[in-house]
């Protein structure tokens, strides 16, 4: 599976100096998303909502608020 493309600004347009440890959301090619993000699966595991769940293999990752603004423009409508 291969990246197509990212969505909204670069780690280095939303302030990175190094542009190397920021999360970040890719399109692939398949239409799914691939998101980095701060793994905080053990803090958020038990704070779920009830009718939401987390299989062994998934992780709860976190991204900034910017990084998800800034990528709407990007997401597609359907």
């Amino acid at each position: 599976m291969k990246i197509v493309r990212r969505l909204g600004a670069t780690p280095r347009e939303r302030g990175s100096a190094s542009g190397q440890t920021c999360p970040d959301i890719f399109e692939l090619e398949n239409g799914d998303f691939a998101v980095i993000g701060t793994d905080v699966t053990e803090e958020f595991d038990g704070k779920l909502p009830a009718d939401a769940g987390r299989a062994d293999y998934e992780r709860i990752v976190m991204i900034t608020r910017e990084t998800l603004l800034r990528a709407k423009r990007d997401i597609p409508d359907s």
